[in-house]
């Protein structure tokens, strides 16, 4: 893969546009401006990132969660093509590295937006709808494909869809966005026919199939061999960068929301944290943390430096590996490749953060009841598209936003259109609409 067909202005649905009209902004600036002030980007100050949605003590939701990425992500960027600039100074499209923080941004802010109300429980919660609930009865109507489409439901694919699909009223190219950010947030770049053999993740449905095609064939990204001829892609080398960001923002924050939550102590956090640096690094640390009292403000410098030097490892290690990740040869993330002193670091918050926060009940509570609503929803929009003549159906689907098209002429169509008006909710628009349909909340008379 090469530089000069990777960082690609051009915008997706929107044949013929080119160039700036004059204003400062590039391309790639209004991608982030675009998101900023969207619908979907602005629900998910209300979509559970890790522990339920806050009381009197804050705690990430998916909006802060997702600017703290872009925030983290663009310092990354930055590092990348300060090296990259120098590296290709002689060609004349070299000035093209200027973009890269905007897109890897963009990319952040918009890694999220497919991801359904509750969590990552919201996701296994649909596709299990199919696998083992009351969608199984389903799979006789639909292709291998599709199944595969619902089964492995995942909501990096689906924020995939949400940027480029055409929803009723709205403009082809959905958001019209740039090839080059498009890309970068296609962790899973292949079909969900092998996502079974891989992570059980895929990174764009049979409905945007050819969509993909489109957006892989102008940026040049190389396709894999398959034996059977499945779609598989190497990945865009910025979406490296994203996933970095990603990871790195919600393994730190969530360690220090736990503290705020009381679920883990101030001692457990630091010891964590300051397991990242050198004994004579540390030694300066505790010196900086004695200045102040307020166990959260230690956390919060430590977290700081934490962040600080995983940003600098992945930035150089990105740099070091640019002809492997270009090859398409690149193994991993850039966080499970960085030096073993960081990744043992890394895996000691892993072990903590698997053995008392994910597990705890707050986070377990919110993801069966999450689980429950969701499955809810699903049994009575499923069933209403199924069958659209009923009484109740007409009633229910004449409360879906115009913008999903539920009475789609596929079967494959209408479910997507129940899965797009689900997965876009909020958690609290969920649970009202849950204790809507239950009976258990009417409006006042």
């Amino acid at each position: 893969m090469n530089w000069d067909r990777l960082l690609c202005d051009k915008r997706f649905g929107m044949n013929g546009y080119g160039g700036s009209r004059g204003e400062l902004r590039s391309d790639f600036q209004r991608d982030y401006d675009r998101l900023i002030f969207s619908s979907p980007f602005r629900r998910l100050q209300n979509k559970t990132q890790v522990f339920p949605l806050p009381g009197s003590i804050f705690v990430h939701n998916r909006l802060t969660h997702s600017l703290e990425v872009a925030s983290v992500g663009r310092s990354m960027a930055l590092e990348v093509a300060q090296h990259l600039r120098r590296k290709y100074a002689s060609e004349p499209w070299a000035d093209k590295f200027d973009a890269i923080d905007d897109i890897v941004a963009a990319a952040c802010l918009a890694h999220d937006l497919g991801n359904p109300p509750f969590g990552h429980s919201g996701e296994k919660a649909i596709s299990t709808f199919f696998s083992e609930g009351k969608g199984v009865s389903l799979r006789e109507m639909l292709t291998a494909e599709q199944w595969n489409d619902l089964i492995h439901f995942e909501g990096n694919a689906n924020a995939f869809r949400m940027l480029i699909h055409q929803f009723n009223g709205r403009r082809p190219g959905g958001f019209a966005m740039t090839y080059s950010t498009l890309a970068s947030i296609v962790k899973y770049p292949y079909e969900s026919s092998l996502a079974a053999e891989r992570t059980g993740k895929f990174g764009f449905f049979t409905s945007e199939r050819d969509k993909w095609l489109n957006v892989a064939d102008e940026l040049g990204l190389l396709r894999r061999a398959d034996p059977k001829g499945r779609l598989s892609y190497a990945r865009h080398p910025l979406v490296y960068l994203v996933e970095a960001a990603d990871d790195i923002c919600y393994e730190i924050m969530d360690l220090e929301d736990a503290h705020r939550l009381h679920i883990v102590s101030a001692e457990e956090v630091v010891s964590l944290l300051l397991g990242f640096f050198p004994e004579e690094r540390q030694a300066h640390l505790r010196e900086v943390m004695a200045m102040v009292d307020d166990p959260k403000e230690k956390i919060g410098y430590l977290r700081s430096s934490v962040i600080g030097t995983l940003v600098h490892q992945s930035a150089r290690l990105f740099v070091e590996s640019e002809e492997t990740i270009l090859a398409g040869k690149f193994k991993g993330s850039l966080l499970n490749n960085l030096p073993e002193a960081t990744r043992e670091a890394y895996r000691r918050c892993e072990k903590l953060s698997y053995g008392k926060i994910y597990n705890s009940h707050e986070v377990v509570d919110i993801e069966l009841a999450g689980n429950q609503i969701i499955t809810y929803l699903l049994e009575k929009f499923i069933h209403a598209v199924c069958n659209p003549t009923l009484n109740y159906s007409v009633l229910l689907l004449s409360q879906v936003p115009e913008q999903y098209d539920v009475n789609a002429p596929t079967l494959f169509g209408r479910i997507q259109a129940v899965l797009d008006h689900v997965s876009a909710m909020t958690d609290v628009y969920a649970l009202d609409l849950y204790r809507r349909l239950l009976g258990m909340s009417l409006p006042a008379v």
